[in-house]
This record gives C-alpha cells, sequence and structure tokens, in this order.
C-alpha cells in the first residue's frame, strides 16, 4: 500500500494530538474516496458497485453534497410558519392523534 505525508503547523498537529483514539489515516481515506465518488457521481449520475459498497458502509451518498433545492427550501419554509399543535401532556397528545 503507497503512503502519503501531509504536511501541517506545528500548531495544529499538537491540536491532531489531543485526540489519540482518532484514526486521521483513516478519516483522511474516507473523505478522499467520498470526494473521488462525488466527482464521479457529478459526471455520470451513477456509482459503481463497489462505490455503492463504500457508501453504504459510511451511511453516506453523494446526493447529500448536493445543494438543497429552492422549491424545497421554500415548502420548508412554509411549514415552519405553520400553526403547530400545542398539549400539555401525553394523554392530550394521544387524543389528538386518535381524532
Amino acid at each position: 500500500m503507497a503512503s502519503l505525508t501531509l504536511s501541517v503547523s506545528e500548531e495544529f498537529k499538537n491540536q491532531l494530538k489531543r485526540f489519540l483514539w482518532i484514526n486521521w489515516s483513516e478519516i483522511a481515506r474516507e473523505e478522499t474516496m467520498k470526494k473521488l465518488i462525488f466527482e464521479n457521481y457529478m459526471k455520470t449520475k451513477d456509482l459503481t458497485d463497489e462505490e455503492w459498497k463504500f457508501c453504504e458502509k459510511i451511511d453516506w451518498h453523494p446526493v447529500d453534497e448536493l445543494p438543497l433545492k429552492e422549491e424545497f427550501i421554500k415548502k420548508l419554509k412554509f411549514i415552519r410558519k405553520e400553526k403547530g399543535i400545542k398539549f400539555n401532556n401525553i394523554d392530550e397528545l394521544r387524543k389528538i392523534i386518535e381524532k
């Protein structure tokens, strides 16, 4: 397996040392794979079987990186403005749900 060296400032290196339990190589590997998969997805709009397995393993998909569509943002804003249901206890909530 090939090795890659990353240069960081001494201060940053010292900050990373506070997290000894974190496997920084694995994080770098995953983030790099995500970038490669995302680039490929943007070009082909498809994933290979190997890419799908990776995405499933880390519970991620390239569409997670895409910006939200304007129509979806409008819908979210509308929902936020709607009047909510108020209740004082769980029994009141049950009655509201069962109606």
